[in-house]
């Protein structure tokens, strides 16, 4: 009851978030505009930040970073022989190639991948997974898998179908270069 006090909200309607509450003052103040949109808009980067939260967390007890776990997680969803150029390992794991090279090299420093000379083409690499490294992302992989699941626990099968086909659909958008363009 608290909370709903604090957040402007009457006790009946006490189980609203905060976002509920600014997008509750701006139909008050400017009744002309629609905020449908800022309620999904100002919920993302919230929700996003809290689980980036517990992403970190998580990966922290397997001694990575998030850029670590993406390329090591590359490779690994791959298959065998889980290797990957690394321009292809830049576009699986979204780092520009800068970043890469140094990932590259202190996983490389850690025993987690090698460098290899590609067979058919002697001046091109590959970068690959060790068994240490294979190891280490599988147990990664399982923790961050697990956290995912209790993040979206208060959902139901159904509406967490219906929640990814959603953002799906703002994933779509936004690489076609319309999110966020006003009508």
């Amino acid at each position: 009851m608290w909370r709903g006090i604090l957040l402007g909200l009457s006790p009946m309607v006490a189980h609203r978030d905060v976002v509920d509450a600014m997008v509750n003052q701006w139909k008050v103040e400017r009744p002309d505009l629609d905020p449908s949109g800022l309620a999904i808009a100002l919920r993302l980067p919230i929700l996003a930040d809290q689980l980036a939260a517990g992403v970190r967390a998580g990966l922290e007890q397997h001694g990575l970073t998030s850029p670590e776990f993406e390329v090591l997680s590359a490779l690994r969803r791959v298959g065998p022989p889980f290797e990957l150029s690394p321009t292809e390992l830049c576009e699986a794991s979204r780092l520009s190639s800068g970043a890469m090279t140094n990932r590259i090299d202190r996983l490389e420093d850690r025993g987690l991948v090698v460098r290899r000379s590609d067979e058919a083409d002697r001046r091109s690499i590959a970068v690959a997974l060790t068994g240490a490294g294979r190891k280490l992302i599988d147990a990664a992989v399982a923790t961050r898998i697990e956290s995912a699941n209790a993040a979206v626990a208060a959902l139901s099968r159904t509406q967490r179908r219906q929640l990814t086909r959603l953002l799906r659909v703002l994933m779509l958008a936004a690489e076609d270069g319309v999110l966020g363009s006003p009508d």
